[in-house]
């Protein structure tokens, strides 16, 4: 039986102090379907010790997939996962973030629609089902569920959750986009792009969130959101 592999792509900047922690719960995971796993690290240019914590992981684990990449400056974490998605070898792709707050456990959860045949990308949602979610800021979420309504209406899809990080793709469907945005864009462009293509099947399913408070190390803030916004205009309505 020839094997498939599920690439995991985490874009890292400044998480020396986490990176370990999502390496040992990525390594857990028992995937179904005879599923392997390359993980893709690209560090984006880090000033801490995220270098070191990989390397330092890698010769402790040689029997995990583990490729990594660094970009020489910082370019942001769409550039980021820009060469992480290039790199990737598996029939099926997943973005991971380098912090804690959402669980790899869960990624049997995304590949279920697809093993059984009814799904070329699948979003994890944080707005649906009963798994649990960190109750952390109003504004967010509202900003969250306005972006998603946006972006719905340019895109055509009924979405409840378009700036997750859990988007898994057929890889050879998400190496064939052309992708232009550096920096936290990347969501919203990739959904519009994915949108336009014929007969594509887009599936979302429930996933957990265990957010982070600015102390924590959260980086997003309300310029993104600016961003976002322009970046459904430009790929939804006027389709650059």
């Amino acid at each position: 039986m020839k094997l498939k592999k599920l690439s995991i792509v985490i874009p890292a900047y400044n998480e020396g102090n986490t990176i370990h922690l999502i390496l040992d719960k990525i390594k857990a995971v028992e995937l179904i379907d005879h599923f392997t796993k390359e993980i893709i690290i690209v560090n984006d240019c880090s000033t801490d010790h995220t270098e070191t914590a990989i390397a330092e992981y890698q010769s402790v684990n040689p029997d995990l997939d583990i490729r990594y990449y660094k970009h020489e400056v910082n370019k942001g974490k769409g550039a980021a996962l820009h060469t992480g998605i290039a790199k990737a070898s598996g029939e099926y792709l997943i973005i991971q973030d380098a912090d804690l707050e959402y669980d790899p456990a869960e990624y049997n959860d995304l590949l279920k629609p697809v093993c059984k045949g009814f799904a070329d990308v699948v979003y994890g949602s944080r707005f649906m089902g009963n798994n649990p979610h960190r109750i952390l800021f109003f504004w967010h979420t509202i900003g969250n569920k306005c972006l998603t309504f946006f972006s719905n209406m340019f895109s055509n899809l009924n979405l409840t959750d378009m700036e997750t990080c859990y988007k898994l793709f057929d890889t050879r469907i998400i190496q064939s986009i052309k992708l232009k945005e550096q920096r936290f864009g990347f969501e919203p462009e990739v959904t519009q792009k994915i949108a336009r293509i014929p007969q594509i099947r887009i599936y979302e399913v429930g996933i957990s969130y265990y957010g982070r408070t600015y102390e924590d190390g959260k980086k997003i803030g309300w310029k993104d959101g600016v961003r976002a916004i322009w970046c459904i205009l430009k790929y939804g309505l006027f389709r650059m």
